[in-house]
């Protein structure tokens, strides 16, 4: 989820005074518009008699006013004098603040982040766990605004170093103790019966289950799962095999409902197999450049269920 440092954006910064100008001036038009007096119209009764003939129990008349807009303003309740508004979210406010005034943008595309901020559109406020902390991960706190996003990562000084800077973030330092070169083997590994009983990773007999996680990730039901991490590209790395089969057996673990879980660079071997057979290929919803993303419903929820459809 780390990246290199790309050449300066000032259009970036540019942009971002253009759209504020804009935002004053459009807020000084509008407050100029709302501050016009009204202009009465003629003399009208108001009944609710349906009797046109019925003639007025009194001599007088009820004066309706009109604002520029042509809204009555009898009946109806009279637009504000001054224009109000709405805060924006600190989470939200960070991230722009964040993005725009850095040259470091996250690793994915625009495609594929749209693929998870859709589905955060439908479901945030949610629980969202993420492998991996990065540039990107201010960014997908801020989409899931009002629920809680969580990030495990394995390298302790690089945490130290992201929350410095972002201390907003909540992040949990995780260890690993695989290696890429040792994929095929775990795939073996997984293809067991042992690895096809659904239940809490902490009490898996699977040697892919990762159990060192602290009690409350396991305890808390996750809506998203994205396994950006950890290192995977080189044959010393950790890889991603245990953190893929483990989000799948979280996915199948809750009580009810489902888990939308996201894979990222699946042009790699490790990524492309082990999420296609723990996540299952009948769960693959779309693939968008280098990510997958599965749907996976529980299966405490319907007990005979198979471990891929």
């Amino acid at each position: 989820m780390r990246t290199k440092p790309q050449s300066p954006l000032n259009t970036k910064v540019i942009l971002i005074l253009s759209f504020f100008l804009l935002f004053l001036l459009l807020v000084f038009t509008t407050s100029s518009t709302f501050s016009k007096p009204s202009t009465p119209i003629s003399a009208t009764h108001v009944s609710n008699s349906t009797d046109i003939d019925e003639e007025p129990k009194s001599s007088e008349t009820t004066v309706i006013t009109t604002s520029d807009d042509g809204s009555a303003g009898g009946g109806c309740p009279s637009l504000p004098l001054t224009p109000t508004c709405t805060k924006t979210p600190p989470s939200l406010a960070n991230a722009i603040i964040h993005y725009a005034t850095t040259n470091i943008t996250p690793q994915q595309t625009f495609k594929e982040i749209s693929v998870s901020a859709r589905v955060l559109e439908r479901k945030s406020p949610c629980n969202f766990l993420v492998f991996g902390l990065g540039h990107d991960s201010l960014m997908w706190s801020a989409l899931n605004h009002g629920g809680r996003t969580v990030f495990l990562e394995e390298d302790k000084a690089w945490i130290q170093q992201i929350q410095k800077k972002l201390p907003g973030l909540e992040a949990y330092h995780v260890e690993y103790d695989t290696k890429v070169h040792q994929a095929d083997d775990l795939m073996e590994t997984g293809m067991r019966e042992d690895c096809k009983v659904v239940t809490d990773p902490r009490f898996s007999k699977c040697q892919l289950a990762l159990k060192g996680f602290p009690n409350e990730i396991y305890d808390i039901e996750w809506d998203l799962i994205m396994v950006d991490a950890p290192t995977g590209f080189h044959d010393e790395a950790p890889g991603r095999m245990n953190a893929i089969y483990t989000a799948g057996l979280m996915a199948r673990n809750r009580e009810e409902g489902e888990t939308d879980v996201f894979v990222h660079d699946v042009n790699r071997v490790v990524e492309d197999k082990f999420s296609k057979a723990f996540l299952c290929q009948g769960y693959l919803r779309e693939q968008q450049g280098l990510l997958r993303h599965f749907n996976i419903p529980s299966h405490r929820a319907s007990s005979g269920r198979p471990f891929c459809p």
